[in-house]
């Protein structure tokens, strides 16, 4: 597969029901109440629960790998930061660019996930196999 500096990635959407903090929690045995009672949130000073921020991440993951041509192990590296909280019953819009091709073929994706203006996964970077 071959990529070119300025091509964009597959635009990912996904809205995560309410319920999607409480079945991450499960698989990833993160209970941290944020995730997963509003009451709790809401007295912490949250607007509600939050969503996980690996979960975040790996629809960040998913447009690198759709970019990859859905081969996951042509994907080296993946890194990003979280910068911003997700809610629940919002869209999460990732979107990214190539910024670079190696010689050896290799390309580094810029990625970002978003809830409207709220970008909860910034600066994310993918290294890509050919």
């Amino acid at each position: 597969m071959s990529y070119s500096v300025g091509d964009k990635t597959p635009e990912v959407r996904v809205t995560p029901d309410k319920y999607l903090p409480h079945r991450y929690a499960g698989a990833s045995g993160d209970f941290n109440p944020i995730h997963i009672d509003k009451e709790f949130a809401t007295m912490v000073g949250l607007p509600n629960t939050i969503l996980h921020g690996l979960w975040s991440l790996a629809q960040v993951q998913r447009a690198a790998i759709q970019t990859a041509g859905n081969d996951p192990t042509k994907v080296k590296t993946l890194s990003g930061q979280f910068r911003g909280m997700g809610q629940p019953e919002v869209e999460v819009v990732v979107t990214g660019e190539i910024s670079t091709v190696e010689e050896s073929g290799e390309a580094i994706v810029h990625l970002e996930a978003a809830q409207g203006d709220t970008r909860i996964i910034r600066n994310a970077v993918a290294i890509i196999e050919p």
